[in-house]
């Protein structure tokens, strides 16, 4: 019997996403946006695939878990499929401990990790000496590192979705019209469209440098992400901003993230920089992603607020959305659902 058709409207991660797990079960698929691939956030530079702490367990950190946990054989079968390399590793992650009571915090993280990701993934606190030169400044000595975190570059991501769904008969279009299930998956100004205190943009800045360290974990010290790519350079990033008047123009703002990376990690000091991006990154109400059928759009469907961790989240986005669409199973975690961000933007 044939599969359903599904249309997905946006281009980001999270429609190519749930585009491909259609596509590799035999949907026919359409994904379309008029500004092409990856043209909105997902087109951004840093891809850090990190883990939320490991305590205080909510749906939201063990769906992100489950889906980190999946990522490396996903990623595998769209890069064989397409033949695009999406940059994917499970590099890990350093992070500096600034005094004796973070260092009690990340020791209690630790167990929390033990509970949570049992012998999948470590988080530990070690010796600043023992990771060797490319570690970060650390006041106290110590560095937490964890096993869990990964990364990819996100425009070759995007590309290797695009070629995975091509080579599954999809297909990537400027415009075509609805067909089957559709689902909305258009970012920042998706959210808009909902209106209500739903959801909305917040601008990112960020940077790559040229610097080659493509075996080398990912930094986050201070705020700031600085992430190794596969092709000779490093991201660096990100800003928050809430209020901004360009959202696509980097300003003194991104200079500040790259002098703290500098100071965090040195060994940058002199690195040119070969791009900087800016660009609005979709925040829904509950910070969680919003999955599920549509609150404007009857009988339709939305997969939306990727907002920092939509890389990290998108395997399994795609997985449970195929499920509803094409099964009928819905095991979308309540938090995620359209009404769960509905009822706090309601809130007086």
């Amino acid at each position: 019997m044939a599969m359903a058709g599904v249309t997905v409207r946006g281009a980001g991660v999270f429609g190519l996403s749930v585009a491909w797990a259609c596509a590799r079960r035999g949907a026919r698929v359409t994904v379309v946006d008029p500004a092409g691939v990856g043209a909105g956030a997902s087109g951004g530079v840093v891809g850090a695939l990190a883990p939320h702490a490991p305590e205080r367990w909510t749906e939201a950190k063990a769906f992100q878990f489950e889906s980190l946990l999946m990522a490396p054989d996903w990623w595998a079968e769209v890069q064989a499929t397409g033949g695009v390399d999406p940059g994917y590793a499970r590099s890990g992650r350093l992070q500096p401990v600034a005094d004796e009571a973070a260092l009690e915090r990340a020791r209690d993280r630790a167990e929390g990790a033990a509970r949570h990701w049992g012998a999948h993934a470590v988080w530990e606190v070690i010796r600043a000496e023992s990771a060797g030169p490319w570690a970060p400044v650390t006041p106290s000595g110590w560095l937490v590192r964890d096993t869990l975190s990964a990364r990819l570059h996100p425009r070759r991501a995007c590309a290797a979705l695009a070629g995975a769904i091509r080579a599954r008969g999809g297909r990537i279009e400027a415009e075509a019209p609805d067909a089957g299930h559709v689902v909305w998956a258009t970012g920042a100004a998706g959210l808009a469209e909902i209106g209500g205190g739903f959801g909305r943009g917040v601008k990112g800045q960020a940077a790559l440098l040229h610097f080659s360290a493509p075996e080398h974990p990912q930094i986050y010290a201070d705020g700031v992400h600085i992430v190794p790519h596969i092709d000779g350079t490093v991201a660096v990033g990100s800003t928050t901003e809430r209020d901004y008047d360009a959202p696509e123009t980097t300003d003194a703002q991104l200079d500040a993230v790259l002098d703290r990376a500098v100071a965090v990690m040195p060994v940058l000091a002199g690195a040119r920089v070969a791009e900087r991006w800016a660009g609005l990154r979709p925040r829904s109400r509950t910070r969680a992603p919003v999955l599920g059928p549509h609150p404007a759009r009857p009988g339709q469907f939305i997969a939306n607020g990727g907002f920092k961790i939509g890389f990290g989240m998108a395997p399994l986005v795609g997985e449970v959305m195929a499920d509803l669409l094409l099964e009928g199973r819905d095991r979308i975690p309540p938090g995620f659902r359209p009404e769960a961000c509905q009822a706090v933007a309601l809130r007086p």
